[in-house]
């Protein structure tokens, strides 16, 4: 399935359009990393036990999202954005949201 965050798809025309589609996740933290992220904020530096649960979280989100799309029939997904939200003290959300559609290859 593509996904693009552009409105057209190189080479393609879309024939319909099948609407929004969708996938989010919760993450939570845990007292590993927070152990972990509290000695890199000390010292400094990426704090890379939150960059790859926020990374896994994009893939779960983008996934969910695909297999709505997939239910639909869609071919692709276009003008994909993401969006994160605080929920709680901590854990945050992670939307991967586009429009299902058709395609058909030009000519």
């Amino acid at each position: 399935m593509m996904i693009t965050p552009s409105a057209t798809v190189a080479g393609h025309r879309i024939t319909r359009t099948l609407g929004l589609v969708r996938g989010n996740t919760i993450r939570a933290r845990n007292i590993g990393r927070d152990i972990m992220a509290g000695l890199r904020n000390i010292v400094g530096g990426e704090v890379t036990e939150y960059t790859k649960m926020m990374a896994e979280s994009r893939e779960q989100a983008l996934d969910r999202m695909m297999e709505e799309a997939e239910q639909i029939g869609a071919d692709a997904i276009v003008n994909v954005r993401f969006a994160t939200s605080y929920v709680m003290g901590s854990a945050s959300e992670i939307l991967a949201y586009g429009d299902a559609v058709n395609l058909e290859k030009e000519s």
